[in-house]
């Protein structure tokens, strides 16, 4: 198996060293941006296993945002490593979508630990749910390398968008209540938040359906939920 890459994304030279030459020993693949726009563009062209990030960076994006823009692209697990240690700021890191946070001062066996306890959950999820195909009727996804089609025609889907159409994908013909679709792509302080769930129901239909203004795939049922329709599902 090939070595996990990591891209630590830092604009301090001696921080960005250290943990290089950290990662490195254990015979990590390491990949380095100084800045949060420059990581993004690191991150689609490279597709790191994970990401280690500071709060404080230079350019556009701080460590906060750059975790919420990865999050709108890639499932790919997020370290912040910061000497923050506030609990408002490791709450944060959290809710930006950070898997960890470590404050620096850090030991270099607590980073490795903490790296490889997430790599081995990322991998175990992947065998668990990811290495299959779901087939419904005309649409087709690929779990494993996240690529959907219909009719042959493949589409491009965000993650959100992906996770949605996955979740309905794997109960055809069930009508899956608002709540429940709400919880499992958003989380559970997502519940009551319907407005979200309707936009990307509206941005599904617009790249599976014919006609997004007839559904045919994705049904509504007012008051409910929404379902997959099937014709051709057990």
């Amino acid at each position: 198996m090939d070595p996990a890459r990591i891209l630590i994304v830092d604009d301090e030279p001696k921080h960005v060293r250290l943990v290089r030459e950290i990662l490195a020993a254990v015979g990590y693949t390491v990949l380095t941006s100084s800045s949060g726009d420059k990581a993004i563009t690191t991150l689609i062209l490279e597709e790191p296993d994970l990401v280690i990030l500071d709060i404080l960076l230079l350019g556009e994006l701080d460590g906060y945002q750059l975790a919420e823009r990865i999050r709108e692209l890639t499932d790919v697990p997020i370290i912040i490593l910061s000497a923050r240690n506030r609990q408002a700021d490791i709450l944060r890191g959290f809710e930006v979508g950070a898997d960890d946070f470590l404050t620096k001062p850090f030991s270099a066996q607590e980073l490795l630990a903490r790296i490889s306890a997430i790599l081995s959950r990322t991998m175990q999820k992947k065998i668990n749910s990811d290495q299959s195909i779901i087939t419904c009727g005309d649409l087709k996804m690929d779990l494993l390398s996240r690529r959907v089609s219909i009719n042959e025609h493949e589409v491009y889907l965000t993650p959100k968008e992906f996770k949605l159409l996955k979740t309905l994908a794997r109960h055809p013909n069930r009508v899956l209540l608002h709540e429940n679709l709400l919880e499992e792509v958003w989380g559970v302080d997502y519940r009551e938040d319907q407005e979200y769930l309707r936009t990307y129901i509206h941005y599904l239909r617009r790249k599976l359906e014919p006609d997004p203004t007839n559904p045919q795939l994705i049904i509504r049922v007012p008051g409910v939920g929404y379902q997959l329709k099937i014709k051709d599902a057990d």
